[in-house]
């Protein structure tokens, strides 16, 4: 593909292939060099998404100018905007992303971009918008720490208190997504002056992330494919941590340019 002057720079090390597989699927309604130079992108967006988001969204944005109806790469482009504080955009994207894939996994992030923009209250009128059995857990539990944010915008503090009182805040099983839930709960906490039990759920959400490092450490070297995985532990952070493979049962079961034309085979 002939390349666009204000397209930021591919090292020669990135491939097609840095792309997740599942990822490049996607892209197969669009012509091999289109798809490729889209692939490369996306997978420097993934790179550098943590330590220099605003080139990853540079990337994210190339890719959206070659691709902009694969739902994955205006998901893409949402979750970093979202990360360079463009929220208003981040919303706009996410609510592209929906539209093309039917899916309701980024509906946290869009409560999230709503607060972002100043709309706690109409954020609070998205996350209910949905039947939250209808999610998976992980995506429950984003979206019960993002409700309990709009609630905090508005000073509705217990409220935001009671927005995290779910099933999944169990002192007792670590989930990928236990740290942070813990954490949410203790800076809740922390908000309402009740010190002592922040502390406490502080602790938890350390003890539980330790514990999931220590887990991911542990399996390096292997082939896995995206499985949550919990642990369980006592109390005390002496005890020690037990690991098992997550089941369905969990606890509480339950860019901003125009798509260019080149995205045919």
């Amino acid at each position: 593909m002939r390349p666009r002057h204000d397209d930021p720079e591919i090292p020669d090390d990135v491939t097609p292939q840095d792309l997740d597989k599942g990822a490049r699927n996607e892209l197969k309604t669009l012509s091999k060099e289109n798809a490729d130079g889209v692939a490369q992108h996306l997978a420097m967006a993934a790179r550098l998404i943590d330590s220099d988001p605003a080139l990853a969204h540079l990337h994210a944005m190339s890719a959206a100018r070659r691709a902009g109806r694969i739902a994955m790469v205006r998901e893409t482009l949402a979750i970093t905007a979202y990360e360079t504080g463009d929220y208003a955009l981040a919303l706009r994207e996410l609510r592209t992303y929906r539209r093309i894939s039917g899916k309701d996994d980024q509906l946290p992030l869009m409560v999230d971009s709503e607060r972002g923009v100043g709309r706690p209250e109409r954020a609070l009128e998205l996350g209910r918008s949905v039947d939250r059995s209808t999610l998976d857990v992980p995506v429950r539990v984003a979206l019960a720490i993002a409700m309990s944010g709009a609630r905090l915008d508005l000073g509705q503090t217990e409220d935001a208190l009671l927005e995290l009182q779910i099933p999944q805040l169990d002192p007792k099983r670590a989930f990928s997504y236990s740290p942070a839930l813990f954490n949410a709960y203790a800076e809740t906490l922390e908000v309402l002056g009740r010190e002592e039990e922040a502390a406490v759920w502080h602790d938890r959400a350390m003890i539980a992330s330790e514990a999931l490092e220590q887990s991911a450490a542990d399996d390096e070297g292997e082939t896995m494919v995206v499985v949550e995985e919990f642990l369980e532990f006592d109390d005390e952070p002496e005890s020690p941590v037990a690991v098992a493979p997550e089941s369905d049962d969990q606890p509480g079961e339950e860019p901003s340019g125009e798509p260019a034309a080149d995205e045919k085979a």
